[in-house]
């Protein structure tokens, strides 16, 4: 007898995993993506202004782990020790070694030994160029990919989560519910977003979970429309109507029996939500009311191209990074809405 009963994928996820494997550009558009997102979660290990790993008199430490005094090392203070100090590098390497990551900066480290006024070109130290504050771009760059991705897929559920139960609610009751619903939804649609950050951002300092909260606000209906739709004409079928006879709750017949066919249609639209989410990031941090100042943004990024338009590589680099980012996205959108299009199953 065995206690695991291997269960028969279903023929129709088979198929429309196919069906996107088919489409060439979305397939490697999305382990292109997947890749980009795995160099980027690993921020830290490639781009870093502490080492990976310190041997010292025999002992092991890990710097970007945890923060080691520069007594550790012999020095004099009992403040972080800057593993750059030429006095430091010089004690450690007599007594061991340190592993550096490939690229010696973090986002927020500046270069203070540029030979050239910030920001500075291209060159073997900064492979991007400095930013006009002497940070290292390249690093600059991965760190803000980081927290945009991550910003664009945490408002992406948050606000589908929340499109798919309003337009789910005002679908299945209908009537006063529906009414009520379109009419608020209508109203909210029409508050002007941008004047409403700028409004608060002078009385509250943005920061990620800030500026998360307040797009939530506003974002949250681009599902509603489709799952209201699909909930107004499922509800309407025999099977529904039959286990409202039978007495089946209402919240148990919307999960099992309806969500699954509304789902269809918002899986389709979560990628398009995704490089939206991004795009708006990226542009609060250009227009400057996004995250805190310091913080990697490619917005950030493009702002500074476009007041130093003597330094090409600073708006070339984030305008390549967002074309690249927003293009793979939009092409496993596509990918997935060919995927669960009900006319390609012919």
């Amino acid at each position: 007898m065995t206690l695991f009963k291997r269960t028969r994928p279903n023929p129709l996820n088979v198929a429309r995993w196919q069906r996107f494997r088919a489409n060439r550009r979305g397939y490697w558009s999305l382990w292109i993506f997947m890749v980009l997102f795995g160099i980027s979660l690993l921020a830290d290990v490639i781009a870093n202004d502490k080492p990976l790993l310190v041997s010292y008199e025999h002992h092991w430490y890990f710097p970007i782990v945890k923060m080691y005094p520069e007594t550790t090392f012999g020095g004099e203070f009992l403040t972080e020790t800057d593993y750059t100090d030429p006095y430091m590098k010089k004690r450690i390497n007599e007594q061991g070694f340190m592993l550096w990551p490939p690229i010696h900066f973090s986002y927020d480290t500046i270069n203070y030994d540029l030979v050239s006024n910030v920001p500075s070109a291209p060159d073997e130290t900064n492979w991007l160029g400095t930013d006009d504050k002497g940070r290292d771009v390249l690093a600059r760059i991965i760190y803000g990919f980081r927290i945009s991705v991550l910003f664009g897929f945490v408002l992406t559920i948050v606000s589908s989560f929340i499109g798919v139960f309003v337009g789910a609610t005002q679908g299945y009751y209908g009537g006063w519910v529906d009414l009520l619903g379109q009419r608020f939804i209508e109203v909210w649609s029409g508050m002007p977003t941008l004047f409403l950050l700028i409004i608060l951002s002078s009385f509250v300092e943005p920061n990620f979970w800030w500026l998360l909260g307040i797009m939530v606000l506003f974002s949250w209906m681009s599902l509603v429309g489709v799952v209201r739709a699909e909930f107004l004409r499922g509800r309407n079928f025999d099977y529904v109507k039959a286990a409202q006879a039978m007495g089946v709750s209402d919240t148990r017949i919307m999960l099992r029996h309806m969500l699954p066919n509304a789902m269809v249609a918002s899986l389709t639209m979560m990628p398009f939500i995704l490089s939206g989410s991004v795009t708006t990031l990226t542009s609060l941090d250009f227009l400057g009311f996004g995250l805190p100042v310091g913080s990697p943004s490619l917005g950030e990024l493009l702002a500074q191209g476009k007041a130093n338009l003597q330094a090409p590589w600073l708006g070339i680099s984030a305008f390549v990074v967002l074309s690249l980012m927003l293009t793979l996205l939009v092409f496993v959108g596509e990918a997935v809405r060919d995927a669960f299009d009900p006319h390609m199953q012919r």
